[in-house]
């Protein structure tokens, strides 16, 4: 198979795989054919630039690689569907984060972290959509179960990796007095001095 062929024959495959295919993946479809891992991945890269311009990309994430629109075109793109996404509540996303930036970590750390119990239907949705699994038991009375995010995770975010998570931002400090602060050491220290 011609170096062009070969390019066409990935770039329909992955334009037409419902999920993420992997370099592995790849390779098994042409096991007839001799091509190898380094050959693949030049024409992976090749791809990713063709499509650098466009409304749509050749992304890697966790799973593999997968044609995706662009973000900036989601607004756009989402008139084509009349039902509105499934918007998710402040305690789900939060909990999610907590999973994402923390684990493996138990719901009672989640509990502690929010300071408020979290609703098992949250657990239930965020396992539903793929996001968390359980990945072990604490070794502590009870053994709690540890929570971690699954490659869906990264998928439906486009994350290849936990490390493109955003950074998340410092505290911001409390705004410092811009006046003098009295204390009563420093009070006493002006009554002498005016003595």
């Amino acid at each position: 198979m011609q170096n062009q062929q070969l390019k066409q024959a990935v770039e329909a495959l992955l334009f037409v795989a419902e999920q993420p295919l992997s370099e592995a993946q790849l390779l098994e479809y042409f096991s007839n054919e001799s091509i190898s891992r380094k050959q693949l991945k030049n024409i992976l890269t090749e791809l990713q630039k063709d499509y650098q311009e466009r409304g749509v990309q050749l992304t890697r994430v966790a799973s593999g690689y997968r044609f995706q629109t662009r973000a900036e075109l989601g607004g756009i793109i989402s008139r084509l569907w009349q039902e509105k996404p499934p918007r998710y509540s402040q305690a789900m996303l939060e909990t999610l984060a907590l999973i994402a930036y923390r684990q493996p970590i138990t719901r009672g750390d989640i509990e502690d972290i929010r300071g408020v119990s979290v609703s098992s239907q949250i657990m239930k949705t965020l396992q539903e959509r793929g996001w968390v699994k359980v990945v072990g038991h604490r070794e502590v009375p009870g053994r709690p179960q540890l929570y971690a995010t699954t490659a869906e995770f990264l998928d439906y975010f486009s994350l290849s990796d936990l490390s493109e998570l955003p950074a998340i931002p410092e505290p911001a400090e409390k705004a410092s007095n811009t006046g003098q602060t009295i204390t009563a050491e420093t009070a006493t220290n002006e009554s002498h001095a005016h003595e």
